[in-house]
């Protein structure tokens, strides 16, 4: 009996302690998301007199407020996630996006060029849903490939020439998001 008293009290208070771990990384993504749309207000507002960043202010705060009301506010909808690795993400992205735009345009202008529509499943390497969709949403990205379907850790892709779907299956963009995955 004894011993039945201290298990449910040693878990009421892991349980305590649990939530008010929770409520603390809430509670700092919601000041993480409240200052990242303060800033994002004032960079597109570009006027800084007193009433309108004090609008601007309460706005942000009203915001958040709602989200927390609505428990939104998680690790997928907060900014604090925005690390450098994923800022080099990006840029890699955009060179690969500009690259594969110059390759379709080309094909689509000289038809001599050869196009030979493929349908391929590639293994992505992710471990979360995060992870696979933004693999699944790069490779749609690119000009010249589309993610057709994602089952478990596969995905159907429909890649506009051969070399494309090689490219793809070779598997670098892979394992750039895998990379990012580590800090989203």
């Amino acid at each position: 009996m004894l011993g039945s008293i201290w298990c449910r009290a040693s878990n009421a208070v892991a349980n305590d302690t649990k939530s008010k771990t929770s409520a603390g990384i809430v509670q700092a993504r919601a000041v993480y998301l409240g200052l990242f749309l303060f800033g994002l207000w004032l960079l597109l507002s570009g006027r800084y007199v007193a009433l309108l960043v004090a609008l601007g202010l309460a706005s942000s705060v009203f915001v958040v407020a709602i989200a927390l009301r609505m428990d939104l506010v998680d690790q997928e909808t907060h900014p604090i996630h925005l690390h450098p690795t994923i800022v080099l993400y990006w840029v890699w992205l955009t060179w690969e996006i500009i690259k594969a735009n110059i390759d379709v345009a080309r094909r689509i202008l000289d038809p001599k060029l050869p196009i030979s529509p493929n349908l391929l499943r590639v293994k992505a390497t992710q471990k979360s849903d995060l992870g696979r969709v933004s693999y699944a949403n790069s490779i749609t990205l690119t000009p010249g490939t589309v993610s057709v379907s994602a089952e478990g850790d596969t995905i159907q892709v429909h890649a506009l020439t051969r070399e494309t779907a090689e490219a793809l299956a070779k598997g670098e963009m892979d394992r750039h998001v895998t990379k990012i995955e580590k800090v989203l």
